[in-house]
């Protein structure tokens, strides 16, 4: 194996995942205030889970987005 090539990989993928995850989010909390179904000043709970044939259950992040 190839820690290098490994590594490389890795961020690649996690570097497109940050990429389209928040552009999905932005277009999600624009809409969701365009609709009033927020005001826009709010706080929500997040989790991103990721899975891979590898791993023996997902991993989880958790965190919170602050809209203000």
């Amino acid at each position: 194996m190839n820690e290098d090539t490994l590594n490389m990989s890795i961020r690649k993928f996690l570097k497109t995942v940050g990429v389209t995850s928040q552009r999905e989010l932005e277009n999600a909390v624009r809409a969701a205030v365009a609709s009033g179904r927020i005001k826009g000043n709010e706080a929500f709970g997040m989790q991103m889970r990721l899975t891979c044939e590898l791993l023996e259950k997902p991993f989880e992040v958790e965190g919170t987005l602050k809209l203000e």
